[in-house]
C-alpha cells in the first residue's frame, strides 16, 4: 500500500519550484562569499591548508583561482535556476561544492553539509520537466507530474535535520540558558532588542522556543490544520535568525522546504499559474525515476546512523568533539581554547621556537587551539614542514580548553608525542583527556 503511495503521480509544482530557488541560493551563496570576503579570507589568503582528514590532496587554486571557481558555482545556481542542461549543472555544482566543503573545515557550517545533501538529492531527481529550458528544447522531457517519493524523499531529510537538532538541545547549559545567553552576548548593541537580549528570561525563552520549533515545525506542516501556523512560525524564525545571527543562506534555505508540505495544487495555484492541471492518465511513467528511488533509502538510513554514533565513542561530544560533525548538532556550544605546539629537535633535544598565529587565519587558529582533530592536522602540518627541512622532531600538544565560558581544564596529553600520534576516525582518541561528572580527570587506564 505504501509502496503503491509512493509511485502515485501527483503534480510536480513543488519540484519545479523548489529547483527555481535551490538555483538562486546557490547564485547568492557564491556572491555573498565572493562580495563578503569569505573567499578571500578562507581560500586565498591561507598559508596552511586544513581540509577535512584524508582530504589532504584538495587544496585552494593558487593565485586568483578561488575566484573562479566560485563565480563557476554561481554561474551553476543561474543555470540550475533556469534548468538549462540541468543533470550536467547540478552535477558540477555537486563536485566543486564537495571539493569546497572538504578542502577546509575552519569554517564548518551546517548548512554547507545540508546544501551538498540536498544537491546530491536534486541530481536524481526530475526537476527540469518543466518551467525548464530543456523541456523546450526537448519537448519530450515535458511533464507535469512526478512520483509521490520525490515529496516525500525532501520531507524526510528535513525531519532527520530537526529531529536531531531537537535531541541535541537536551544537555543542561542549554536547557538553563547558559549557551543561549553566550550567543546573544554580543547584541546588546543591536537596534531595540539589544537590552532584551541580555535578560535571563529571554536566554530561557530562546532556550525552549528552539527545542519546541524544533521538535515540532515538521508534524504541525505535515497537520493541515497547524500548516499556515507552522509556515508563519517558520518564517518568523528563520527571519529572525538571518537578521540577528548572520548564518547565511541556512534560514532561506530552510524555508524554500515548506514547497513539499503544501498540496501541490496549491504551489501550482501560487507559482505556475500557466501550468495545466494535472491529468493523471499522462505522464504517468516514472521508469527512470522509480529504480532511483532506492538510491535514497540508504542515503538516508546513513542520516539516521551519523548523528548517533558519539553515542557509542567515549566520553562526552560536547568535549571531544568526536562524532560532532554531520550530526546536526547546530549552534550548540561555544569554545575556546588555549593551546601551544612544542617542537622538539629529534637529534638534539632542544625546543624550536615555533608560533602557529603567524601561520594561520583567525578561524584556522581557533580550529587549531579548540578542536582536537585541528589540534592533530597542525601537528601533522608542523612534522612535515620540518621533514621537508631534514629535521626530525618530536610535538608535544600544551592544550587548555573551556566549553560555554566554564573554567578552563587541560585537554590534550601533554605526554604524548604528535609526530607519533594516529587519528582515530571512528572511535576516541585516548590522547584527549576526560573527566568524570565530578569534574576530576580520569585515570589512564580508563581511557
Amino acid at each position: 500500500m505504501i509502496l503503491k503511495k509512493a509511485y502515485q503521480p501527483i503534480d510536480n509544482s513543488p519540484l519545479i519550484v523548489f529547483r527555481i530557488l535551490f538555483g538562486l541560493l546557490i547564485f547568492a551563496e557564491s556572491l555573498v562569499a565572493l562580495t563578503t570576503g569569505w573567499v578571500k579570507k578562507n581560500l586565498v589568503d591561507t598559508i596552511v591548508n586544513l581540509p577535512h582528514i584524508g582530504m589532504d590532496f584538495l587544496v585552494p587554486l593558487p593565485g586568483n583561482g578561488m575566484y573562479y571557481y566560485y563565480i563557476l558555482m554561481g554561474l551553476t545556481g543561474i543555470l540550475i535556476a533556469i534548468g538549462y542542461k540541468y543533470r550536467f549543472s547540478v552535477g558540477l555544482f555537486t563536485i566543486l561544492w564537495a571539493g569546497v566543503y572538504f578542502m577546509q573545515k575552519a569554517s564548518y557550517n551546517n548548512h554547507y553539509y545540508l546544501l551538498l545533501l540536498v544537491s546530491i538529492i536534486m541530481l536524481f531527481l526530475p526537476a527540469n520537466t518543466y518551467a525548464s529550458i530543456d523541456a523546450k528544447i526537448k519537448p519530450e522531457i515535458k511533464r507535469y507530474s512526478m512520483p509521490r517519493w520525490t515529496s516525500w524523499v525532501m520531507i524526510i531529510q528535513m525531519t532527520i535535520v530537526y529531529f536531531f537538532a531537537t535531541i541535541a538541545k537536551f544537555y543542561p547549559d542549554w536547557l538553563d540558558g547558559t549557551f543561549t545567553g553566550i550567543l546573544f552576548s554580543n547584541l546588546s548593541g543591536f537596534p531595540i532588542l539589544g537590552t532584551i537580549f541580555t535578560e535571563k528570561w529571554y536566554h530561557l525563552f530562546i532556550a525552549y522556543a528552539g527545542i519546541f520549533f524544533d521538535g515540532l515545525i515538521i508534524p504541525a506542516l505535515l497537520w493541515k490544520k497547524t500548516r499556515n501556523v507552522a509556515f508563519l512560525a517558520s518564517l518568523l524564525f528563520h527571519l529572525f535568525n538571518s537578521v540577528t545571527l548572520k548564518i547565511g543562506i541556512f534560514p532561506y534555505f530552510a524555508l524554500s522546504f515548506v514547497l513539499f508540505f503544501y498540496s501541490p495544487e496549491k504551489i501550482r495555484a501560487l507559482f505556475l499559474r500557466k501550468k495545466p492541471i494535472l491529468d493523471e492518465g499522462l505522464h504517468t511513467s516514472f521508469q527512470f525515476e522509480n529504480k532511483i528511488a532506492f538510491f535514497f533509502i540508504p542515503l538516508l538510513v546513513l542520516q539516521l546512523i551519523l548523528p548517533v554514533r558519539h553515542w557509542f565513542i567515549k566520553g562526552d561530544v560536547l568535549w571531544t568533539e568526536e562524532g560532532h560533525r554531520l550530526s546536526w548538532r547546530m549552534m550548540l556550544r561555544d569554545k575556546n581554547g588555549i593551546t601551544r605546539f612544542k617542537v622538539i629537535d629529534a637529534k638534539t633535544n632542544l625546543e624550536i621556537p615555533y608560533d602557529i598565529g603567524q601561520k594561520l587565519t583567525k578561524k584556522q587558529l581557533s580550529l587549531v587551539t579548540s578542536k582536537p582533530d585541528g589540534i592533530w592536522q597542525m601537528a601533522q602540518h608542523i612534522k612535515k614542514e620540518f621533514a621537508q627541512q631534514g629535521v626530525p622532531v618530536k610535538i608535544f600538544v600544551d592544550s587548555q580548553l573551556s566549553v560555554n565560558r566554564k573554567p578552563y581544564k587541560r585537554f590534550i596529553d601533554p605526554e604524548v608525542d604528535f609526530a607519533q600520534a594516529e587519528w582515530n576516525y571512528f572511535f576516541h582518541n585516548d590522547w584527549i583527556l576526560l573527566y568524570d561528572s565530578k569534574g576530576e580527570l580520569q585515570s589512564k587506564k580508563e581511557n
